[in-house]
């Protein structure tokens, strides 16, 4: 966990110096320093603007974000018993893209795009969890399908605001939102997205031994008396907050959920109580990491969003055949 923790800080820091714009690891230690030191100014207010400005904000939602994407995904896995599980899979990243989707085709302005995808996230979910809750025979696969559902209407929602949208104007910006990325952060979005993120973590990481007992199913929950229903609920309502804070100022960001777990079970196994963590430190470590390299690798910016796909689906095919040698 300890090498989790100082790979995150390497990743954190790294990330402030990485851009078209360079800026000297020296340069940076003391425009940091100078906001609690008395320290000689010898960088340009341009060193100031764009650390402060541009990269700061960027660099604290791609850790906030990939964190609270991991652990999300994580536990979804635990209470739904199955690797296979993501993020999205109640509709929630669904709910948030035809909330911005609606909000880009009125043009109703940056803040409110984003208000609109969070409070759609949140809906999405709601309904969800009020259609499981009229199943009574299985209420992990009325989840599930409930999801599925509402994730199906939201989505033919966004196809047809993209069918009826400006193709000259309001369908790029549509298209492009969809795809996910970080390149227009601003500083409010670290104040409108970051609270419900953390708030959302520290539940399912307080409830986290409780998983390790959801993983064996409701009736041996029972029997050591874990309320199956309510830790369940507070899980979903606190992946929920992460999923559609996250998209509602990234865009649609793929792979990090599902994969990431993976990874954190290859490095310290299954047990919730440190997996978990590990998986939060492994998610923004390895957003930070995309996102430098969406900056960097071609004059035009790519989409974030893109590029967790070209990795993640990669890896979990390897991770499916690996399982299916196993088996045999």
């Amino acid at each position: 966990m300890t090498g989790l923790a100082a790979l995150l800080a390497v990743c954190f820091f790294g990330s402030f110096l990485m851009g078209k714009y360079a800026i000297d690891p020296g340069t940076l230690l003391k425009i940091l320093l100078s906001r609690v030191m008395d320290i000689p100014v010898d960088w340009t207010v341009q060193d100031e603007t764009v650390l402060f400005n541009v990269r700061m904000p960027r660099v604290i939602m791609a850790a906030v974000i990939g964190g609270g994407l991991a652990c999300a995904g994580a536990a979804y896995q635990g209470i739904f018993q199955n690797p296979m599980v993501s993020p999205d899979i109640l509709g929630a990243s669904n709910g948030a893209a035809f909330g911005a989707a609606l909000g880009l085709f009125f043009s109703i302005g940056y803040q409110a795009v984003s208000v609109s995808a969070f409070l759609f996230g949140i809906l999405a979910v709601a309904i969800v969890l009020a259609i499981s809750r009229r199943v009574k025979f299985n209420v992990t696969l009325g989840l599930i399908l409930a999801g599925i559902m509402v994730g199906s209407i939201f989505n033919a929602g966004v196809s047809y605001l993209k069918l009826v949208a400006d193709p000259t104007d309001t369908l790029p910006a549509i298209t492009y939102w969809l795809m996910g990325s970080l390149a227009s952060t601003r500083t409010q979005d670290v104040f409108f997205a970051c609270p419900p993120i953390i708030i959302g973590i520290l539940p399912i990481l307080l409830l986290r031994w409780r998983l390790n007992v959801l993983t064996m199913g409701d009736e041996e929950a029972r029997t050591m008396g874990i309320n199956a229903r309510v830790v369940r609920t507070v899980v979903i309502l606190g992946a929920t907050l992460i999923t559609a804070a996250a998209v509602s100022v990234s865009g649609l960001i793929g792979w990090v959920g599902l994969v990431i777990p993976h990874f954190a079970r290859m490095i310290v196994g299954d047990d919730y109580r440190t997996m978990l963590p590990a998986s939060v430190l492994l998610g923004s470590s390895f957003l930070l990491v995309v996102d430098n390299f969406a900056r960097m690798l071609a004059t035009r910016e790519i989409p974030i969003g893109i590029l967790t796909a070209f990795i993640g689906a990669p890896f979990f095919l390897y991770l499916i055949l690996k399982e299916g040698g196993r088996q045999r």
